[in-house]
């Protein structure tokens, strides 16, 4: 067994995973004021609220596509009588189509970040990273759905790759299945590994101070004050 794909597949997961979990508590006890997605809405509102309007509605079904293909095994897709044309219908068409979605949303951002002045210089050195690894890895997963299983259509990465995903899991990872997996797939996966690790250090931490409690919050009242003659 090759020693990089030791690192690799065995290595550099749990490295990135350590880094995402300590980091995160890190960070949460000694800047929970930085705790924020630092908007830049009024700065420039339209493309803002079109590129992350497209990015959120579009990067929610990806995540759960990922999920789902990763993290169930084939046979029990298959138990419930989702069989492999299904499987392909939905991982290439819908999931392409929600992942067009989110690449737009990226590009948009991402153009609007690098091209505006105001909001370039509202960004730090962090901002300009994600914005950039996010739109790589949105990519590169369009080009190995669309492209890479269509010039190889033999190749099933729930096979190998999700199987090893799930060997993570129980702390028993095979580099081994990873060996024939197109370059595509390991360019994405390592990108999103990457990720993972720079997390905790950036605005994504956001993600976890999703406001659920206004749900059920009360409404507030305004009342317009009346000046009295005394």
């Amino acid at each position: 067994m090759r020693m990089i794909d030791q690192l690799l597949w065995v290595i550099f997961p749990y490295i990135c995973v350590s880094v995402f979990v300590v980091g995160h508590i890190y960070r949460y006890r000694t800047d929970q004021f930085h705790w924020t997605a630092k908007s830049s809405e009024f700065v420039e509102k339209k493309r803002l609220k079109a590129g992350s309007l497209m990015f959120h509605m579009g990067i929610i079904p990806v995540i759960a596509g990922h999920v789902a293909g990763l993290g169930i095994p084939q046979s029990w897709m298959e138990a419930i009588g989702v069989n492999e044309h299904l499987y392909h219908i939905g991982a290439v068409y819908i999931g392409g189509a929600f992942g067009f979605l989110t690449l737009a949303g990226m590009v948009l951002l991402t153009f609007r970040r690098f091209t505006m002045k105001n909001v370039r210089q509202l960004s730090s050195a962090s901002d300009m990273i994600v914005n950039v690894l996010l739109l790589f890895i949105v990519a590169a997963g369009m080009y190995s759905t669309l492209v890479t299983n269509a010039l190889q259509p033999d190749f099933n990465y729930r096979e190998s790759v999700s199987v090893w995903f799930r060997q993570l899991f129980i702390l028993r990872p095979d580099p081994g299945l990873m060996t024939d997996v197109p370059l595509s797939f390991k360019i994405h996966i390592t990108a999103g590994l990457f990720i993972f690790a720079l997390w905790p250090f950036t605005r994504l931490v956001h993600v976890w101070s999703v406001p659920l409690n206004y749900i059920g919050r009360r409404y507030i009242l305004y009342r317009k004050h009346r000046k009295y003659d005394m």
